[in-house]
């Protein structure tokens, strides 16, 4: 049977079905035909490989005997108590936790009850029949910021933990951030020129290009450039401003390729983005 030819773009989305062993087999033909003869590529899939590979060496947290007590004992207190305290208990919530009372377990048990009870609270007001529309539209608008505040802060509070799959989880609430401000942008941006772990930086990496329309990360990614020496983040970063088509870090990937310490298939990787982007 003859192989039809594939494009980077397609090779790329097939990679972690090809690590995985589920791209069939005409497919996984083609794939590796062209893994053959294209150095970018088996870059990439070098560098999907070995994070797979850290994921998988990365311990799961386990939780701890008690979380469950706890957390009903949280859940019956608000019950008791939703009838007097529905329009304080998110600000009093939050006070709290700028105080710092709270340990990061605890900070965790909250955030997770906060979610939950943000939805039987808003199920409660839209239920409300006497209550004016626009008055529920703005309880909800409320509550809302609140839980994107609380969000930032649980990433701020986590970032420059000790555990790598602690700083991992931080990142990770990105994900679940519509804005982020000026401090959960620096923290990633510090996080991704300074962080010890490899696959931090490129989860990091992964979450900031996300964010890329705001002009303080492009900016900060094409800085980010000269200060990796990490042959992954060195490659990940190449093909990040090409999809950015981010045409101010060539001369930074310019400067990369003086670096005699370069490595080989790094140089042949941010030789084709400089000229995909020229």
């Amino acid at each position: 049977m003859e192989v039809k030819p594939m494009d980077c773009e397609h090779a790329k989305e097939q990679l972690t079905d090809l690590l995985s062993n589920q791209l069939p087999e005409p497919e996984r033909a083609a794939l590796n035909a062209h893994l053959d003869q294209c150095p970018a590529c088996q870059i990439e899939l070098a560098t999907v490989r070995q994070l797979w590979q850290v994921m998988g060496e990365l311990p799961l947290p386990e939780p701890g005997n008690t979380m469950h007590i706890r957390f009903q004992a949280m859940l019956d207190t608000y019950k008791d108590t939703v009838a007097t305290e529905r329009k304080s208990w998110v600000e009093n919530l939050l006070a709290k936790l700028r105080q710092g009372w709270m340990s990061q377990p605890a900070l965790r048990i909250a955030y997770s009850l906060t979610l939950l009870l943000v939805g039987v609270a808003a199920g409660y007001w839209f239920n409300r029949q006497s209550a004016p529309a626009v008055a529920s539209q703005q309880q909800i608008d409320t509550l809302s910021n609140q839980v994107q505040e609380m969000r930032q802060m649980m990433l701020l509070s986590l970032i420059d933990n000790p555990s790598a799959s602690e700083r991992l989880r931080a990142v990770s609430y990105t994900n679940e951030i519509s804005e982020a401000d000026d401090k959960v942008v620096s923290a990633l941006l510090t996080t991704l020129n300074n962080d010890s772990n490899v696959n931090v930086r490129l989860v990091t990496l992964e979450a900031l290009a996300k964010l890329a329309d705001d002009p303080k990360v492009r900016e900060g990614l094409v800085q980010s450039i000269a200060r990796q020496d990490s042959p992954l983040v060195q490659s990940a970063l190449a093909d990040v401003m090409v999809k950015l088509q981010e045409k101010r870090s060539i001369k930074p990937l310019r400067q990369l390729l003086k670096d005699d310490g370069l490595n080989d298939l790094v140089k042949t990787k941010i030789e084709q983005s400089i000229k995909e982007l020229s």
